[in-house]
């Protein structure tokens, strides 16, 4: 358990602006011990890149996204390039020239890997970098510094198997270290404040040895496959009509999957790899049928609906194509 952490602010850095040295400010501005973690607002790391685009922000989010997980009027949650799922693709037009869009570096875990080596190889001195950003989070108001980039530092605390004062074996704990070092470092940098930078001292247990910089905070991103949040609710609505994946392969189904869904009226048969739904009114089997297409894409199954002879019609299920 650690007994005692510190947390700096780094005063007196210039505006930033591209091909500055960002390594040389900060190492001229910070009393750096090794061990300690150095924690960077994403904003100045993407100005001395030169991650400035002209144009809209709405231009540049398009350009930004890979796919838009939630939409609301011109509120676009959506999820990058580096697979961070976040407001306006991480794009800030604060502080900058009229016409102009900062953008997100392009690898952040390469950003915060040159800055830990520059510093290494100018000051001597061994740190950890992480480079934050501000993002807000299902189910909670406000907003939180989170780690996009990181080298030299452990991004997630593996406690599975270990366990707890009463005994109890943990199953599920993974502290992402990374994020809580870019939440703690933002109470002493603030926006307001115009403090992009800020030393945590006392996590030397969490930095790694000179050269080897860890998986970066690229670990810490869920794959939008394995995420149980991965649309918003209007979006896994919409996908569950239009976004349905073919059937490409065989995979077994229980008929306890829609044993909740109002069937009244039809007839339901589940057989390999299809289920047959008839009933006198052609209108209510064509409903059950879509019904029962809908479950089973919210269930990760490829599905297709087939309309037969009469009142009749098939579902057709099975492992989904890419």
């Amino acid at each position: 358990m650690r007994k005692h952490l510190e947390v700096f602010q780094v005063t007196g850095l210039p505006e930033v602006a591209a091909g500055d040295d960002l390594a040389a400010l900060i190492g001229s501005a910070a009393d750096l011990h090794d061990g300690d973690v150095v924690s960077v607002t994403s904003k100045i790391v993407s100005k001395a890149e030169g991650r400035l685009t002209t144009g809209t922000r709405d231009e540049a989010i398009d350009a930004e996204l890979v796919r838009v997980v939630a939409s609301r009027g011109d509120t676009r949650i959506v999820q990058t390039r580096h697979g961070l799922v976040m407001a306006a693709a991480g794009t800030d037009t604060s502080n900058t020239a009229p016409g102009t869009v900062l953008l997100l570096p392009v690898d952040p875990d390469v950003s915060a890997r040159l800055l830990r080596e520059a510093l290494k190889e100018r000051y001597d001195v061994n740190v950890g970098v992480v480079v934050t950003d501000t993002l807000g989070r299902p189910w909670r108001n406000g907003q939180v510094d989170l780690a996009i980039g990181a080298a030299g530092v452990q991004v997630i605390e593996d406690l599975r198997g270990t366990t707890d004062s009463h005994g109890n074996v943990l199953a599920v704990t993974e502290p992402a270290l990374a994020d809580e070092i870019a939440a703690a470092s933002e109470l002493v940098k603030g926006k307001a404040d115009g403090v992009p930078v800020a030393v945590l001292r006392g996590l030397a247990d969490v930095v790694f040895p000179a050269g080897e910089h860890g998986p970066g905070a690229r670990a810490l991103v869920r794959d939008a496959e394995m995420d149980l949040f991965s649309l918003g609710t209007r979006e896994a609505a919409l996908a569950a009509v239009l976004d349905r994946k073919a059937v490409s392969g065989p995979r077994e189904a229980s008929a306890e999957l829609w044993a909740a869904v109002p069937l009244d009226g039809v007839q339901v048969e589940l057989g390999e790899g299809a289920v047959k739904v008839t009933g006198a009114d052609g209108v209510a089997v064509g409903m059950a049928a879509e019904r029962l297409a809908v479950v089973l894409h919210a269930e990760g199954y490829g599905v297709q609906v087939v309309a037969g002879p009469g009142s009749e019609a098939t579902v057709t299920f099975g492992s989904r194509s890419r």
